[in-house]
């Protein structure tokens, strides 16, 4: 379900600032880093550019604030509790509903990818992530095979590779929008590798 930006007067800091976030996550979603404009953001907010300026002094805290907002929504789709099969199964479906019902997300992580290797900040963050979730998924592969639920000659940390390589495949922009059908064959033909019964 999309969100909104925030108009209402007397809004918190905390609600101006969400609301600045949202209004560049999707600025970038919808035209692509060239199509940030940090007045177009403030304007579309309702507030004037020095208050923009007051919580992000620079455009490039604006977009690093984005990419926070982009990664705590993946990140939220990890299950912290439950079996092995239920943590993977429970990652793989909450990302896969996700990706479907969020379409910017897959866009504004790729338009932050290709930014990367131009930005210091933004690559760190990156390879921050990448490693937290390789690390994650290699915790839960582990704990898979030991449970029985994964296969037991599976190897762990190329496993967890391609697992990765999958689901950023399936999340980078091509000449069409993002397909749900080849979203759902990707996390379902995952499963299948890694030897999980099927719900």
């Amino acid at each position: 379900m999309a969100e909104t930006v925030i108009r209402r007067e007397g809004r918190s800091a905390g609600e101006r600032h969400g609301a600045l976030v949202l209004a560049a996550y999707n600025r970038i979603a919808t035209s692509g880093f060239e199509g940030l404009r940090t007045r177009d953001v403030a304007a579309e907010v309702g507030v004037n550019i020095a208050t923009l300026h007051y919580y992000f002094p620079t455009k490039e805290a604006l977009i690093r604030a984005v990419l926070q907002h982009a990664v705590h929504q993946f990140a939220a789709t990890i299950p912290k509790s439950g079996t092995p099969a239920e943590q993977l199964r429970g990652h793989f479906g909450a990302l896969s509903r996700l990706l479907k019902e969020d379409l910017r997300l897959a866009t504004v992580l790729s338009e932050l990818t290709l930014r990367a290797p131009r930005d210091a900040a933004i690559a760190d963050s990156l390879r921050e992530t990448d490693d937290m979730w390789f690390g994650t998924l290699c915790a839960m592969l582990r704990r898979g095979i030991e449970d029985g639920c994964c296969f037991s000659g599976l190897e762990i940390e190329p496993a967890a590779a391609l697992i990765m390589a999958a689901i950023k495949g399936v999340c980078i922009p091509s000449v069409t929008a993002l397909r749900p059908e080849r979203v759902d064959q990707t996390f379902r033909q995952l499963g299948l590798v890694l030897g999980l019964e099927p719900v």
